[in-house]
């Protein structure tokens, strides 16, 4: 589904692009970000074509999705503490095995 089609869809069920990530619990920036390609995801393409059909229907899509327990999807790569672009590797505790190797040497 192009980008422009969702958008479409989503237009039929009375909402906007932050609305949608609101309800589906994701961050409106992934959703955006799918212009940049031109296409969506087909998981989300299917959920916005079910979403325009039930909002053209008079269907109340929103009470429906209130019974689901939508876990929110974690950040990719979200940044550690004082770290620029997160923190891929484990620490080492160089600290501790400092002490060890003089204290074992004494």
């Amino acid at each position: 589904m192009t980008y422009k089609e969702f958008c479409r869809q989503l237009g039929k069920a009375g909402l906007n692009i932050r609305e949608f990530a609101e309800l589906v619990k994701m961050n409106q920036k992934s959703v955006t970000n799918c212009a940049k390609r031109g296409e969506i995801p087909s998981h989300l393409a299917v959920i916005s074509t079910l979403l325009g059909e039930m909002g053209e229907r008079k269907i109340d899509f929103r009470a429906v999705l209130a019974g689901i327990e939508i876990t929110p999807k974690k950040p990719r790569g979200g940044a550690a503490l004082g770290r620029f672009g997160g923190s891929k590797q484990t620490d080492l505790d160089l600290e501790s095995k400092l002490v060890e190797t003089v204290n074992t040497t004494n």
